[in-house]
């Protein structure tokens, strides 16, 4: 007799048409929340407009309640949990101050940054392997930041110093999330990030605390739904299309940040900061496409 064959499992078609207007359409919400950022928060502290983004948005958390009680968190994940809201409070407080210091396009730019740190942070901490292609990526990057930066030829600011430190803390809070997703749902991930971003940045907050006007309230709540949109629409993204669809779309979201700072601020295009974006999305593009591919080969793999 024949043997039995396993039951067909039904795999979602691929649908890269809709996953490059998802991404897409994150680029515009993320580069939204930067403008409103730098025009509702200029007059407010750093981490007071943080934490006021982070309580506001803390009404998108109630349909999470549920299944973070289910998740049944140990002291060791809760411990990381705690490590991953400090390090992205401090991002955030960073990043929050380079808006109100440096372009819009430099900010987007340098974010750009955040995988290639990532990339690093996994091999020295999370022991995977880098490849001669894959650090070849990463010195890639490191160029594009040069051409951005142009240290000697022009006066760095404090914040393209905060944006730099910004990104390298991303890294480490994306990093203890990729930990953590492998033991805990996506859910209570993101609840955690929340409930522990806002009570970290509380005493932030409360130690340069100016009264803010129903104005500027008004506007960070319109930066925690933008920053809600995007995440969901990058989701969205990544269900309809492998990354290796989606990544090279990311190269947009400077195109609008350079046409929202000209349009909205007066920001003058910088032709050198488009070029060293380019050349980061360039290297983060190849850097997921080849992981994409690597993980792509170990499914297929014999046990």
């Amino acid at each position: 007799m024949p043997e039995p064959q396993p039951p067909l499992v039904s795999v979602p078609e691929p649908r890269p048409v809709a996953a490059i207007l998802w991404m897409v359409l994150t680029g515009i919400l993320f580069v939204a929340v930067t403008a409103t950022v730098k025009h509702g928060a200029q007059d407010l502290p750093a981490a007071e407009s943080a934490f006021l983004r982070y309580v506001l948005g803390l009404v998108f958390l109630i349909p999470m309640l549920k299944p973070l009680a289910e998740a049944h968190l140990t002291a060791r994940q809760k411990k990381l949990f705690w490590l991953r809201g400090f390090c992205h409070s401090i991002a955030i407080i960073l990043w929050f101050y380079a808006m109100t210091r440096i372009t819009i396009a430099e900010v987007t730019a340098m974010n750009y940054m955040t995988p290639i740190y990532i990339t690093i942070g996994a091999a020295l901490f999370l022991g995977e392997q880098l490849a001669s292609r894959r650090i070849l990526a990463i010195l890639a990057g490191f160029l594009g930041a040069l051409i951005i930066l142009r240290p000697g030829f022009r006066e760095l600011t404090d914040g393209h110093l905060a944006m730099i430190g910004a990104a390298m803390f991303f890294a480490v809070s994306y990093l203890t999330a990729k930990r953590m997703a492998d033991e805990v749902s996506p859910t209570a991930v993101v609840a955690m990030l929340t409930i522990t971003v806002t009570l970290c940045l509380a005493p932030f907050a409360a130690a340069v605390w100016v009264t803010p006007t129903l104005t500027q309230v008004f506007w960070m709540f319109i930066v925690a739904v933008l920053a809600t949109a995007g995440h969901y629409t990058m989701t969205l993204a990544f269900a309809a299309a492998p990354v290796s669809v989606t990544q090279p779309v990311v190269f947009l979201q400077l195109v609008w940040s350079v046409l929202t700072g000209a349009i909205l601020f007066a920001e003058p295009a910088d032709g050198w900061v488009i070029l060293g974006g380019a050349v980061i999305v360039a290297a983060t593009t190849f850097i997921a496409i080849r992981e994409a591919m690597l993980r792509h080969q170990s499914k297929r793999e014999p046990a």
